[in-house]
């Protein structure tokens, strides 16, 4: 039981220093000096101060056995080392689920790795697709933002934005996108950011409901347009919904909605819009209401009924493979002619040259090690 805490604990403090501050408060309070500290743990005075001072780091044991002194948390004794270089991670997690510390730590590790596959990456080297000079999460901005990405892609605001109008914008981004098999995981996208480079990577899991797929999408686009934003989770949310369901279409909803007097004729409305545009029917009803607030007009009100409605959609891997788990063939030749990915043309160019094995596969694309050699294989 100690070696598996331990282990965990181990996992949670990469690229950490001790939060020195917070520490010498806590000190304080529980009234021990550096001396008595250091004896407690079992270490020298000097061990104790270069901790401090983040010179070094303790072990999982002596991080374990700090925080029960000082009733600290994890969290609270230790802080990332931050890093311009070092690669930033968002998660578009299913409802409810957070993003833990190890998971976050796991994500900048692939990271690291896919910066072996930058030189191989077939876009231009010396000029870097425009971004958004100053994003705001604020609907009038919002509005006139994804005005203009749908008259660039060349698709009204009341048309529907497929998938191949997305694939469309990210290859003209750069940004490189691998879709994957995740299974039921609760990170059904990843998105990475090479400061370095200035490289985009976008994981997007397949074994997800298409509807969900679609906004993860959409999601992901915006993290793209704002890639060192502060608050890219609620912008990059608040982008998505806007795209897929513009101010065009949330007036129509709005007004089609309240010529409905009853509840259910309302949901079964607001489902039709939806289901035409593939997406959640809670998305529509959010955007329709937000068009009535910025416009001063009375709220539609559906209760509780409204999240409690869920429409049955395939998996998107059910559609793409039948229902079958696929072959590593049939799901690289999917992968590459519905998603227009420089991926998989890159990976074995780089596994030939440095005479990586199976090993690389399983890691940076969070594979099973079986799967990974059967992709291997394939592309060998």
């Amino acid at each position: 039981m100690w070696h598996k805490l331990t282990k965990k604990i181990d996992e949670e403090v990469m690229n950490k220093i001790l939060n020195s501050s917070v520490l010498k408060t806590a000190m304080d309070n529980a009234g021990f000096s550096q001396a008595q500290l250091a004896k407690e743990l079992n270490v020298s005075i000097d061990t104790l101060s270069q901790w401090l001072k983040g010179k070094r780091f303790p072990s999982p044991e002596k991080l374990l056995s700090m925080g029960l002194l000082l009733e600290l948390s994890f969290d609270e004794i230790q802080k990332p080392i931050y890093s311009p270089a070092e690669p930033v991670v968002a998660f578009h997690n299913k409802s409810s689920t957070k993003t833990t510390t190890a998971s976050i730590t796991h994500a900048k590790n692939i990271g690291r790795m896919l910066t072996a596959l930058v030189p191989y990456v077939p876009y231009d080297d010396f000029i870097q697709p425009a971004t958004l000079k100053q994003p705001l999460n604020e609907y009038s901005y919002l509005q006139k933002l994804v005005t203009k990405i749908r008259a660039e892609i060349g698709v009204s605001p009341t048309e529907v934005l497929n998938f191949h109008h997305l694939i469309k914008k990210f290859n003209e981004l750069q940004a490189v996108l691998i879709p994957v098999l995740w299974g039921q995981r609760q990170d059904n996208a990843l998105h990475i950011y090479l400061p370095d480079s200035m490289t985009t990577w976008i994981y997007l899991n397949l074994d997800s409901e298409i509807h969900h797929f679609k906004f993860w999408m959409a999601h992901e686009l915006g993290h793209v347009y704002a890639p060192t934003l502060t608050e890219a989770e609620d912008f990059a949310d608040a982008f998505a919904a806007a795209l897929l369901f513009p101010e065009s279409l949330a007036k129509l909803a709005y007004e089609t909605i309240t010529q409905l007097k009853e509840i259910n004729a309302q949901i079964n409305m607001i489902n039709h819009l939806t289901e035409v545009q593939v997406i959640s029917p809670l998305c529509g009803y959010e955007q329709l209401n937000k068009y009535a607030h910025h416009h001063n007009l009375p709220q539609v009100d559906l209760g509780s009924a409204i999240y409690e409605t869920h429409l049955a959609h395939s998996c998107l891997s059910d559609i793409l493979f039948e229902g079958k788990k696929p072959s590593a063939a049939s799901y690289l030749k999917t992968c590459q002619q519905i998603f227009d990915t420089p991926f998989f043309e890159m990976l074995p160019k780089y596994l030939v040259e440095t005479r990586k094995s199976a090993g690389f596969i399983q890691n940076v694309l969070d594979i099973p090690l079986l799967d990974a050699q059967a992709i291997y294989m394939e592309l060998s």
